[in-house]
């Protein structure tokens, strides 16, 4: 698989590539935004690692400029802003997922392989596993200790969406740009109403809640309960 790294701080882009090469990738690196775009547009590249804050051309405009000019493989957007409007412009411009630093090399080989497999890249993709509760990504199926959960396409999109982040706050605007591709225009009772819809099929409440834990003002995340 070939990999292409595009990450202005040297020493990340290096330890990353070298990294991501022992772990069997080819890595094609970029130091800027107008390298990156080119190598973007003009090479082979199974999967693209971008930053969003580059010198030259953006992580934006490269991501945009990619997929104006047909390009259809997976991205997955770095970015130091910890800000929702940030993660909602990646992800509308086409990236497929993103990163927030500081993070460990071992996070971002995760995400690589997730993302890989989702676009078929690298096989059927293992089923993620939260406590009981068993998300089977190829076969659209949940269950929970054992017994499957009925659950409509959305909502088993924000659970999928949610137990890929486990134990990180995911805000509403984010899943309205992941699940119903609306990252402006959408409603966040509509956010509202699917949570609920899921919380009362994982048998919870918003008062008692194992999986599906609300961050006032924040968001919410995906946990494994505590035994």
């Amino acid at each position: 698989m070939r990999l292409l790294v595009i990450e202005d701080d040297d020493t990340l882009r290096e330890s990353l590539a070298g990294q991501l090469g022992e772990a069997g990738y080819a890595v094609e690196q970029a130091a800027d935004g107008r390298e990156g775009l080119y190598f973007a547009l003009e090479y082979p590249v199974d999967l693209a690692i971008i930053d969003l804050g580059l010198p030259e051309v953006s992580g934006l405009d490269i991501i945009r400029e990619a997929r104006d000019k047909g390009k259809t493989y997976p991205i997955l957007i770095l970015t130091a802003r910890d800000r929702w409007e940030d993660k909602v412009d990646g992800l509308s411009a086409g990236a497929d997922d993103y990163l927030i630093k500081p993070f460990s090399v071992d996070q971002l080989e995760a995400r690589v392989r997730a993302v890989l497999r989702r676009s078929g890249g690298e096989g059927r993709q293992a089923p993620l596993t939260v406590g009981d509760l068993v998300i089977d990504v190829a076969a659209r199926e949940a269950r929970l200790g054992g017994e499957p959960i009925d659950l409509s396409p959305k909502e088993f999109d924000v659970l999928r969406f949610l137990a890929e982040r486990v134990g990180e706050v995911v805000s509403k605007r984010e899943l309205l740009a992941e699940v119903w591709r609306q990252p402006y225009g959408g409603s966040e009772k509509t956010v509202d109403v699917h949570i609920s819809w899921l919380r009362k099929k994982l048998g919870e409440s918003a008062a008692e809640s194992r999986y599906l834990q609300t961050v006032f003002g924040v968001g919410v995340k995906l946990v494994a309960p505590e035994e």
